[in-house]
């Protein structure tokens, strides 16, 4: 394509991309600050033969549409369609998949050394966003592909912003070559010199130009880069195809590690504003032309929001509360904390393990610290979790939003193993809430509890009930359950099943009984709110009068909370039969939250089957079902 036709193409695709994403949803933001960056690397690489990371996926849209998918977006983040990220599975221009931040530069770098032990010649690229550069293993990229003098290409899509606007050093230091007016001057009255020297002195404007390179390093953040080892280019204009296909061109003929600097702007084109925090991902159902939503929710609070304001109120009561993210003040809802208590607000950026580590250092000097991260974002610091936390007892909250299934999102942002990796913590307090009222009663029991660290988990979902004000609710007494339900059938009866249900399941646990009871089975029904502590008494008295235990969780089986109760129920009484119902062991594609706790059995429907099979209880209306 000529030059024109590559612009215009630009502006079809991100017209488009507004388009589909206001029926879809999805991160909209990043990819719209990505187009002419996506049109310019494939006009000038190869692909898919030279080979192209991005980081994370946000930006991954136009990469798509321009990939032979652009008839298929309409699917996007939908059952059986394509994903919100990029995937290995699912194109061949897709060369590494990830739904975490800072992997781009390993990743990538792990491919050229591929490519040169193996005697192959292709290129391979790197794009990242300047969020990443706030996680430290976008350091350790680079510090290992800068002594390499390996052919690798950064991009660095410099945008001021992650989620929430970028924070720390390393914000400050890009930012200061985008606002340096004397660099600039400088940088444009060389050219002008160079350019216009007369033929005698054309000779110079190498020496020249050499000299702009060493007063380059003294103004811009190029020093950063070419100390690291990388040899530096920009910073350009990251929506100039001109510019941007000149020094792509430019860079692929050398060799050796090289970053190019280009500065973007996140959401270009979006109408209803560009560089704005809720931009960054939308739902489904916006107007394209304004991006506000067509249809209001009458739904009660979603549990991030319940939580965020829940916060506040505590910390009210409690002035050494503070709270820490990970560049995620609006996905967790601690941004209304930041607004009421600036000073007690930590967003670390894209950096979980310095999270909380850094939470620990607090808690050493009694400052309660609470982390709310993701539960799928908290793998990352697990063994900050065991090392610097759980080792030295420090009473540290984790706050796991997204825990379970997580929708339209897929498999990279399921939280489904953290009651596994929890319950593994010794001295770790695992709690999980049936609901929002709940959920703020344990964050008061996490204040009181002044002895190591707590941990309770929450979903992507409204909550099933208005919750109060925090004032109104009272803390849980430690390691207690609540009994829901009993009963009637007494233990040498074949009918009796106990349910012992976690979080989210509590409600759907409720219901699955009352099904079971239309059909003559007897079901007890216990919230299990604290999973590690255990209520000792509590369980004690569901093992002496049932014989048949179904855990049911919104996580995974394995190693989760029925396989723990498996082994605390053999060792009182190795006679009852406990059986764990949850998230099998595979990973979950993408589709409404709704439709796959139905397909893998946990809603009350599913429940209640499971019981029936894996029991093989037989019901008072003479239908026996056979144990599977």
């Amino acid at each position: 394509m000529t030059r024109d036709e590559l612009r215009e193409l630009s502006a079809e695709l991100r017209g488009r991309l507004i388009e589909v994403c206001s029926r879809t949803g999805g991160h909209i933001g990043a990819g719209l600050g990505v187009v002419e960056l996506s049109v310019a690397l494939h006009a000038v690489f190869d692909t898919p033969r030279d080979r192209i990371v991005w980081d994370v996926g946000h930006q991954g849209y136009p990469h798509k549409f321009l990939t032979g998918r652009g008839d298929r977006f309409e699917t996007l983040r939908q059952e059986d369609g394509l994903s919100g990220f990029l995937r290995r599975s699912e194109s061949e221009y897709d060369t590494f998949g990830a739904g975490h931040a800072g992997t781009a530069i390993s990743a990538g770098f792990g491919m050229a050394v591929a490519r040169d032990l193996n005697g192959e010649d292709f290129k391979v690229v790197s794009v990242l966003g300047d969020g990443a550069l706030t996680c430290g293993l976008a350091y350790e990229g680079l510090n290992n592909a800068g002594a390499s003098e390996r052919d690798f290409i950064v991009i660095l899509n410099d945008n001021e912003m992650s989620i929430a606007p970028n924070v720390g050093a390393i914000s400050k230091y890009l930012t200061k070559i985008q606002r340096n007016p004397l660099y600039n001057r400088v940088r444009s009255a060389i050219g002008t010199v160079v350019d216009s020297a007369p033929g005698p002195l054309a000779g110079v404007g190498s020496l020249v130009r050499k000299w702009e390179e060493s007063v380059k390093t003294f103004l811009t953040p190029g020093v950063l880069f070419e100390e690291l080892g990388f040899r530096y280019f920009g910073p350009i204009d990251g929506h100039d195809l001109d510019a941007l296909i000149d020094t792509f061109a430019a860079v692929k003929t050398m060799s050796g590690p090289r970053l190019i600097h280009c500065i973007t702007q996140k959401g270009k084109g979006f109408p209803a504003g560009e560089h704005i925090e809720k931009w960054h991902a939308l739902p489904p159902g916006h107007d394209p032309a304004t991006g506000k939503q067509r249809t209001v929710s009458s739904a009660n609070a979603n549990y991030t929001a319940a939580f965020g304001k829940g916060l506040v109120e505590l910390a009210r009561e409690y002035p050494r509360l503070v709270a820490i993210t990970g560049a995620m003040p609006s996905g967790t809802g601690t941004g209304a904390f930041a607004k009421e208590f600036p000073e007690r607000f930590f967003d670390v950026g894209i950096a979980e393990g310095h999270a909380v580590t850094f939470a620990a250092g607090l808690a050493t000097d009694g400052i309660r610290p609470v982390c709310a991260i993701y539960s799928t974002f908290l793998q990352r610091a697990y063994d900050n979790v065991i090392h610097d936390v759980a080792l030295q007892n420090l009473p540290v909250v984790f706050a796991m939003d997204r825990a379970g299934l997580v929708g339209e999102d897929g498999p990279t942002h399921m939280g489904l193993y953290d009651i596994a990796y929890m319950l593994a913590v010794p001295g770790m307090v695992v709690t999980a809430p049936k609901n929002g009222s709940e959920m703020i009663a344990l964050m008061r029991s996490a204040m009181e509890h002044a002895e190591g660290p707590f941990c309770l988990r929450y979903p992507r979902d409204a909550t099933p009930d208005i919750v109060p004000p925090a004032a109104e609710i009272g803390a849980i007494p430690h390691a207690t359950w609540e009994v829901l339900r009993r009963a009637s059938s007494p233990r040498d009866s074949d009918g009796a099943v106990a349910i012992l249900a976690v979080g989210t399941m509590v409600a759907a646990a409720v219901a699955a009984a009352d099904i079971l009871s239309e059909e003559g089975i007897s079901a007890t029904v216990v919230n299990c709110r604290y999973l590690k502590p255990h209520d000792e008494r509590v369980l004690g008295e569901i093992v002496r009068d049932h014989r048949r235990l179904l855990v049911v969780e919104e996580g995974t089986v394995v190693n989760g909370f029925g396989a723990y109760m498996g082994s605390v129920v053999a060792a009182l009484d190795d006679s009852v039969t406990v059986v764990a119902h949850g998230v099998p062991d595979r990973f979950v594609e993408q589709a409404p939250r709704a439709k796959q706790l139905a397909s893998l059995g946990l809603d009350a429907r599913g429940i209640a089957e499971r019981a029936k099979r894996a029991f093989g209880v037989e019901s008072s209306r003479g239908a026996h079902l056979r144990a599977v």
